[in-house]
């Protein structure tokens, strides 16, 4: 066993641009997963549930060789993995799949659901990303203004500060001129291990959660309990060019939280 030291090192105040930055990044991936899943809402994307089992399993064994492919500090992707990425970008031409829609294959406690956009969707799709994102910042700067404005601490003043130098360019951090100019393919991906389904569902997707993930796997309509709405979640985003078109493909893995993970990558 080991004895904790007598005398603690006094924690370092928390460094007041790096804090504007992490809360930078979190409005980043919420405005992520509102542009990604608000189609049923705002651009009539229909919720498609027959999603062709064997189709679902070759698409996630791509994706995750895909995820194994790229170099650790770096989502582009290299030449090597080309062809898999435009594979995985034409899915939907190669197998009479609608664009904008989400496709969704799901067992017992599992949920895959899939997005491709193409042309001027993607166009779209990067507008209500910055919205989403600007808006998010922005109310955020201003709660914080009001809240901590009056304590005039340097520190304090410098995080405020910091809040308001943020000039984040989404399209520039995803890369986007860059895949159009050099044909790049560009793979990013997050995880979340509590998701809220009936977030994600009911108030992003504007559908019950029943309808994505199965009545079976949904919270229970009455008081469902935090662990009830938790499922593990994945999103990858694929961009790319292919044809001279700009596409993009997202590819959400779904758990139930208490349930054991496992990848159909080895089945």
């Amino acid at each position: 066993m080991f004895e904790e030291p007598s005398e603690r090192p006094e924690e370092r105040p928390p460094d007041p641009a790096e804090r504007a930055k992490e809360k930078s990044d979190e409005f980043r991936m919420h405005a992520e997963l509102a542009a990604v899943f608000e189609g049923g809402r705002k651009f009539d994307a229909r919720l498609r549930t027959a999603l062709d089992p064997d189709l679902a399993r070759d698409l996630q064994r791509t994706v995750a060789k895909l995820e194994k492919s790229k170099a650790p500090d770096s989502p582009v992707l290299p030449e090597s993995s080309a062809v898999d990425a435009a594979t995985v970008l034409r899915f939907p031409a190669a197998h009479d799949l609608p664009t904008n829609d989400y496709h969704v294959r799901r067992r017992p406690g599992e949920v895959i659901i899939v997005r491709w956009l193409e042309g001027e969707q993607v166009e779209m799709f990067y507008e209500r990303f910055q919205a989403h994102f600007d808006v998010g910042l922005n109310d955020f700067r201003e709660e914080e203004r009001q809240s901590l404005e009056w304590k005039q601490d340097p520190a304090t003043l410098e995080y405020l500060a910091a809040l308001d130098a943020l000039d984040v360019k989404l399209a520039e951090r995803y890369l986007r001129d860059l895949i159009r100019t050099h044909n790049l393919f560009v793979l990013s991906t997050w995880t979340a291990d509590e998701m809220d389904i009936l977030h994600l569902c009911d108030y992003l997707m504007g559908v019950p959660a029943a309808a994505v993930v199965g009545p079976a796997s949904a919270p229970p309509e009455e008081d469902p309990t935090e662990q009830d709405r938790a499922w593990f979640f994945r999103l990858y985003s694929l961009r790319g060019m292919d044809a001279g078109v700009e596409r993009m493909c997202f590819f959400a893995y779904l758990q139930k939280a208490e349930d054991t993970f496992e990848s159909d990558e080895d089945e």
